[in-house]
């Protein structure tokens, strides 16, 4: 690989690797676009917060467009009505409005310029008070307060585990390139990393505290690993040759790496502390971009051993390993569910696009229209992926639901966006 290439992204690693064309350029941003929707959403209001005109985050509006994110909510318009958790609404009236669920709460400023968030949560259909909970944050939390919410809501309706206070990292090429830590909206965008170099191929750590990635700095692309909340980071590979797409085993002790040490690209374990790697297996071919299944007995990673790359799976410890895709001839970053259900992947059909395979009966969908997808990234839940596109001939940072039905375009640092990754949940 040649670390001066203008465009350094995993997709166009793993190309220059494979000899099989450069990948599509990306260009700017431009706003955010809603797109799709599903069959069913279960429709809920969300009242305007008490003492939110005067908040410097509007809760009840960052709590909507959480849900409407999600595909599963509709939001039914309040007409500026006001309530808080200690309201006791007319659910008739709101049956009448169409609404199954209502949510409602306030923000108060406290003397010591913290603010205390509390909401209430009501099944409309059922006549029932749900329950709520209330947050003691400083105002640069007030964001994260209102993601929480979300979650309250979205595990109490859809009895899974909410998204939306977890966080994401992506990349942009502008006059530097830039590794950033944002929420799971693209709001709250934090610098991690900034340098003149590539930075590719960032993997979030199991607990979320750490982030592994490859940084061209020295000329040649060597793995690090990141403490996001400090900043400090330390050298994980730097054997000779390359050292590129880390990816952690579920453990967290462990990370998949692929070297060069020893010739053509070939998959590694490493501990997380550093040492010595162990090599997978033994193949003729170009083996990388490993990703652990959400059990980590084994690593789906790309190939060109069968001529054009494709997406296969081993042992996490080596053996034989399976090929999994077969349509297409060229089908590359692959990403495991964190349920286990569904890989995502590129193919480059018409363009580059995201499809995901049901891995129960290996049938495949393409999730967009696209044709510079890049870099699909689950969210814990299993239930949406974010990965970076061109809209328009701008550079787009998206998710998309499992089904492909609801797509959005996150907010989201001006130039070229790559590389992004969907955190863990943070409990």
């Amino acid at each position: 690989m040649n670390h001066t290439m203008a465009m350094t992204t995993r997709r166009s690693a793993v190309a220059a690797l494979l000899a099989a064309g450069a990948a599509p350029q990306l260009f700017a941003q431009s706003p955010r676009v809603d797109i799709g929707g599903r069959d069913y959403q279960y429709p809920i209001a969300i009242a305007t917060f008490r003492g939110e005109a005067q908040s410097p985050q509007k809760i009840s509006a960052i709590v909507r467009a959480d849900l409407e994110r999600s595909g599963y909510f509709r939001n039914i318009d309040t007409a500026g009505v006001t309530l808080d958790e200690l309201s006791r609404p007319d659910l008739n009236e709101w049956r009448q409005r169409s609404a199954s669920w209502l949510s409602a709460g306030s923000v108060t400023r406290q003397a010591d310029g913290r603010y205390d968030v509390r909401f209430r949560l009501w099944d409309v259909a059922r006549g029932e008070d749900i329950g709520g909970e209330s947050y003691l944050v400083p105002a640069a939390d007030l964001r994260l307060a209102a993601h929480r919410i979300s979650d309250f809501i979205y595990e109490k309706i859809i009895g899974q585990p909410g998204v939306f206070s977890t966080r994401i990292a992506y990349v942009t090429k502008a006059a530097r390139y830039t590794l950033w830590v944002a929420d799971a909206d693209g709001e709250n965008a934090q610098a991690a990393l900034i340098s003149s170099e590539p930075i590719i191929s960032p993997a979030w750590s199991p607990d979320g505290k750490q982030l592994a990635y490859v940084s061209f700095e020295s000329r040649k692309p060597v793995v690090y690993i990141h403490n996001v909340a400090t900043g400090q980071r330390r050298l994980l590979a730097n054997f000779p040759g390359s050292n590129s797409a880390p990816t952690w085993a579920p453990t967290g002790d462990r990370l998949a790496v692929t070297l060069t040490r020893d010739g053509n690209s070939q998959l590694y374990t490493i501990s997380a502390n550093g040492g010595e790697p162990t090599r997978i297996m033994q193949s003729p071919g170009i083996d990388t971009e490993p990703d652990y299944s959400a059990n980590g007995q084994y690593i789906y990673f790309v190939s060109d051993r069968g001529g054009s790359p494709q997406i296969y799976r081993v042992g996490a410890t080596g053996g034989a390993a399976q090929r999994v895709t077969f349509s297409g001839n060229y089908n590359i970053s692959p990403s495991i569910s964190p349920d286990g259900a569904f890989l995502a992947f590129i193919s480059r059909s018409n363009g580059y696009r995201l499809h995901v395979m049901d891995l129960a009966n290996s049938s495949v969908a393409a999730l967009t229209d696209t044709t510079a997808d890049e870099s699909p990234s689950f969210a814990p839940n299993s239930q949406q992926l974010l990965y970076a596109t061109r809209l328009g001939g701008a550079s787009a940072l998206m998710t998309t639901t499992v089904d492909g039905r609801v797509k959005v375009r996150l907010p989201a640092q001006g130039g070229e966006i790559r590389e992004p990754a969907w955190g863990p949940l943070l409990r």
